[in-house]
């Protein structure tokens, strides 16, 4: 093995590790507010309304952080295809961190009266802002950089930050859940948020290691970058966001449903202790961190297409048993319950997304396009997740089959919209297949493409 391969494979490895650090970082903060809101927030912050309307509210909340996900796509994904990948994922680390933190520091409605939600609110849409450019960025980190043939493996490095950011929420949360109740709302809930900063100056550390990646840089030096990467991305690639969109829908909606509602339902309609939910996220998500690389390979081998639509209706088929097991209020059953289609069928979808979306666009829009696909669809597939769950739960009096009848559906969305995608996993990541009239392609070389019809 020559120099330059080990050393092109040595820096792919940190890059891909520095991708997920700081991934892990801003989804702890993300997940955190998740996994506290139907705990604390509904309590602390919407204290006049009965439990489950309090509930409703505080997840409103939450979904708020979907809501503003979009707006940081657009805008960091922006500055992404003209500036830089690197720029941007250290502002966004930035954001999400001093966001979190202040929320740790917010006063309570009893203190401060209806300004307590509101700058709640607001802090949530700034939580929100930074997440939304910090997913595209770092999922390019990775597969920009990664050979053709790993690009699934690489570039499922960053989407260990996701369970692995769910594993530390969760887990810090149940740690401070063993003081006793009034400890835990009055200032237990607030450590987990302040510790926020200690893990900000790490990923900043980490990051700043960083060189741009080889795809960027060679736009950038032939001056080819997009002026207005949203405009070009909608005139180039219209096709590959619907089906983006579509094919995100089951990833967004299996995860909010076991790594946040699941935590509200096992302990508000089972009755069961929140550790008992929360360890059961846990659980899950320390197999998932194992088992996202596994798919990610699965799909340089198989293709994007085989490997992401088997895990989509796997998901649409394991709900069903899912919940009914969770009825039998079993400690250990609730644990297998959530781990089953969350450890082992949900990686199967998430460990492939990020090298599919990245390879349905070309460089010049391909942080815009990956972050616009994946933020616009959170909004329906993560934010609304907790709010449609909560009220088919309350109109099927307190049974989970209209959510189970709800997920089926969603896979069988998922599922078509990705094997409308022309398969991906062989592209050459530095062609441009849709360059606008007069530009240069990134690899220096003009194409002939008959149109299509």
């Amino acid at each position: 093995m020559s120099d330059k391969h080990v050393e092109e494979k040595v820096s792919i490895r940190l890059v891909a590790f520095a991708s997920s650090v700081g991934a892990t970082i801003e989804w702890y903060d993300f997940f955190l507010y998740g996994v506290v809101t139907p705990l604390v927030f509904n309590k602390l912050f919407f204290p006049n309304y009965d439990p489950v309307v309090g509930t409703l509210l505080a997840y409103a909340t939450f979904f708020v952080g979907f809501i503003s996900r979009p707006i940081g796509g657009i805008i960091f994904g922006h500055y992404g295809d003209r500036v830089g990948r690197k720029v941007v994922l250290v502002l966004t680390l930035l954001i999400m961190g001093l966001a979190t933190f202040l929320i740790g520091l917010l006063p309570t409605y009893e203190s401060i009266g209806i300004w307590a939600p509101i700058l709640l609110l607001l802090l949530r849409v700034f939580q929100g802002i930074g997440i939304g450019g910090e997913w595209g960025g770092a999922v390019l980190m990775a597969v920009e950089h990664s050979p053709d043939n790993r690009r699934g493996f690489y570039g499922s490095w960053p989407q260990i930050g996701v369970p692995a950011g769910l594993l530390l929420s969760s887990g810090m949360v149940a740690l401070l859940s063993l003081l006793p109740d009034a400890s835990f709302l009055a200032w237990g809930w607030r450590v987990a948020f302040l510790l926020s900063a200690a893990l900000v100056v790490v990923g900043l550390y980490i990051r700043l290691k960083v060189l741009e990646t080889p795809a960027f840089a060679r736009v950038k030096e032939r001056q080819q970058e997009s002026k207005a990467p949203f405009l070009d991305l909608l005139r180039t690639h219209p096709k590959n966001i619907l089906l983006g969109l579509g094919a995100r829908y089951i990833e967004g909606v299996t995860f909010n449903m076991f790594g946040v509602f699941s935590i509200a339902y096992v302990t508000t309609a089972l009755g069961m202790p929140r550790q008992v939910a929360l360890f059961g996220v846990i659980i899950a998500s320390a197999i998932m961190i194992v088992m996202l690389p596994l798919c990610g390979m699965l799909s340089d081998r198989f293709g994007r297409r085989r490997v992401f639509g088997a895990g989509s209706l796997l998901i649409g088929l394991l709900v069903f048993p899912s919940f009914w097991i969770m009825e039998l209020r079993s400690p250990g059953l609730i644990w297998l319950a959530i781990a089953i289609p969350f450890a082992f069928a949900y990686p199967l979808v998430y460990g492939p997304q990020a090298a599919l979306f990245a390879e349905l666009f070309d460089t010049r829009v391909r942080y815009t396009g990956i972050s616009f696909v994946y933020q616009f669809s959170g909004i329906f597939a993560s934010g609304l997740t907790p709010l449609i769950a909560t009220e088919l739960l309350r109109i099927n009096d307190n049974q989970p089959w209209y959510i189970c009848a709800y997920v089926l559906v969603v896979s069988l969305i998922s599922t078509l919209s990705v094997f409308l995608i022309r398969e991906t996993h062989k592209r050459d990541m530095v062609v441009d297949e849709a360059t606008p009239p007069g530009i240069m392609p990134a690899d220096g070389v003009v194409k002939v493409v008959p149109r299509a019809g």
